[in-house]
């Protein structure tokens, strides 16, 4: 899962970037609106964690061109200016929940994973297709109800295409998804190529129904074997 941080406070936006990598996600960080809009406009993020009073404008301001541009992010307002009439004006430009500072970093995780939970697993606990079935919340994955190992980045793009079945997902997306806007200081993606290897040998090795398929001069798509 991609974060955004929009936070202008270096210190603050750090500990909050540093916490959320430690619960597994994959975070980005912007310290101006002018920035945000530029990351927003080249990746696509699961949650966006959005400051109110920004440098160079107001985060409100933010949100309402995040939605004319009909990006589907969870957002979540993150803002000391606690005030009803701000919480107002963010749930109705679309914002998902209002966070106020000062807040417990325990509290923000569970709220990120609350609302991505709520907006693209309809509020499941788990996420489930054909045989298979993962647990966001504890990083599991199961095959027929068993366990299945898989190492975090394996378990990354399984988390990833599961939610995107019968997809087309070119090389580029993927890596910026599962390892960051760095991606694009690499020379190539054989280090994609090697993960997925691994992870449709142990999806094949434990009976699943699915099946990750490379689809020539563009990237792959995840299938569900169905019997005829």
């Amino acid at each position: 899962m991609k974060i955004l941080i929009i936070e202008d406070e270096p210190s603050l936006r750090e500990i909050m970037q540093s916490y959320l990598e430690k619960e597994r996600y994959v975070v980005e960080a912007a310290g101006t609106v002018s920035e945000a809009l530029e990351k927003v406009a080249e990746y696509d993020y699961d949650c966006i964690l959005l400051d109110i009073m920004l440098p160079d404008g107001n985060g409100l301001t933010f949100l309402q061109k995040l939605k004319a541009m009909r990006k589907q992010e969870n957002v979540i307002i993150t803002s000391a200016k606690d005030s009803l009439d701000d919480k107002i004006t963010g749930l109705n430009l679309g914002a998902d929940d209002y966070l106020a500072k000062p807040f417990h970093l325990a509290e923000l995780s569970a709220r990120v994973s609350s609302v991505i939970r709520r907006n693209r697993h309809k509020g499941e606990m788990y996420i489930e297709l054909g045989n298979v079935k993962i647990v966001p919340d504890k990083f599991e994955v199961y095959v027929n109800d068993v366990l299945l190992d898989l190492n975090r980045k394996e378990y990354d793009i399984l988390n990833y295409f599961i939610s995107r079945p019968n997809r087309l997902v070119n090389k580029t997306t993927l890596a910026e998804a599962v390892w960051g806007d760095h991606i694009d200081q690499v020379d190539n993606f054989d280090f994609i190529y090697a993960q997925i290897k691994n992870l449709r040998k142990k999806l094949k090795e434990t009976g699943s129904t699915l099946e990750i398929k490379s689809v020539y001069g563009f990237g792959y798509k995840l299938t569900e074997e169905t019997d005829n």
